[in-house]
């Protein structure tokens, strides 16, 4: 069944300051800071519930994982929600402030938040696995290693990558099965929606900050996202694009999209200065998605993905 969907599916000094931090946050601080040049992770190829085993990780680096991790540590939000819908969540013992799904994690300890994890605090928790993600996590997998715990970075920039990651985490903590029952339902539920959207793309523009607006462009998984909801992003630039009220106008997009969430709380679109040029303004068609089920590389982007087809496609997928 895998094979198949995948055959049908084919497919001022203080602001820079301010500006410089706020991108890498919004890049991942919620779904996993992106990388250059990062090779996607791979599941071992070989029947991994058996212990030890390799994989490697979104940085690149060859992991091996000696026996089943018992005690388990997230640094990221997606991680967390992955690890958690691979019925592991009783291993979690430690996360950071910003996971918050499920539920449940709220009564786990808390290692820092996602930029600042904090090194005593994860040697407290005595894990031997950790889950990170690359970017600003990127500096500290050394000293994580040096506590003696196996280290995996996480952090996918395509759906196809996050089903590898999915597979990859279920790999390393011994969930192999959990993890290919899991991706297989995604690509079935990202294949029905494909199925329902009918015409052409709809040509779309994604807020993700304000005040400076920020979007995002080719290469990274809200682009993704919106492609495989039947939306054309209007942004042709790469990774995460400072954008113009000018350079909006001149695409001029026909719905309007803004991620509402810790990092960014979209207000008064319609009002804004020169939005009324904008067709998608115009017309009515400006939509506020949940920032956590789009920009987390987790199990819930199929949910994002829902979302963004019903704002784009709102005859076929609106309540």
């Amino acid at each position: 069944m895998l094979s198949l969907i995948r055959w049908i599916r084919g497919g001022s000094a203080a602001r820079v300051a301010t500006l410089a931090a706020c991108t890498i946050l919004l890049a991942g601080a919620l779904a996993g800071c992106g990388a250059d040049d990062v090779t996607p992770s791979q599941p071992p190829a070989a029947d991994s519930a058996a212990f030890p085993v390799t994989v490697t990780d979104d940085a690149g680096r060859a992991v091996t994982i000696a026996a089943r991790p018992k005690r388990i540590v997230s640094l990221a939000p997606a991680n967390t929600e992955i690890v958690a819908e691979l019925g592991a969540l009783d291993r979690l013992v430690g996360v950071t402030t910003y996971c918050d799904y499920p539920p449940a994690v709220a009564d786990i300890a808390k290692v820092g938040d996602f930029v600042g994890p904090n090194l005593e605090a994860v040697a407290a928790a005595a894990p031997d696995l950790v889950l990170v993600t690359t970017g600003v996590q990127a500096e500290v997998i050394g000293q994580l290693e040096a506590l003696g715990a196996s280290v995996i970075a996480i952090d996918p920039q395509t759906l196809e990558a996050l089903y590898v990651s999915i597979e990859t985490v279920g790999a390393a903590i011994g969930e192999t099965d959990a993890a290919a029952d899991l991706v297989e339902s995604m690509e079935i539920q990202v294949h029905d929606i494909a199925e329902q959207v009918e015409g052409g793309p709809v040509r779309c523009f994604l807020e993700i900050a304000q005040d400076p607006l920020f979007t995002v462009g080719s290469g990274t998984l809200l682009n993704d996202l919106i492609e495989h909801a039947g939306g054309e992003n209007v942004v042709s630039e790469p990774g995460y694009v400072a954008y113009s009220v000018e350079q909006l106008i001149q695409a001029n997009p026909d719905v309007y999209l803004a991620t509402k969430g810790s990092m960014s709380v979209p207000a008064d679109i319609v009002g804004r200065p020169g939005y009324s040029a904008i067709t998608a303004v115009a017309s009515g068609r400006v939509y506020l998605l949940d920032d956590n089920l789009v920009s987390r590389p987790g199990p819930r982007v199929v949910e994002g993905i829902r979302q963004i087809a019903g704002a784009l496609h709102p005859d076929v997928f609106g309540d």
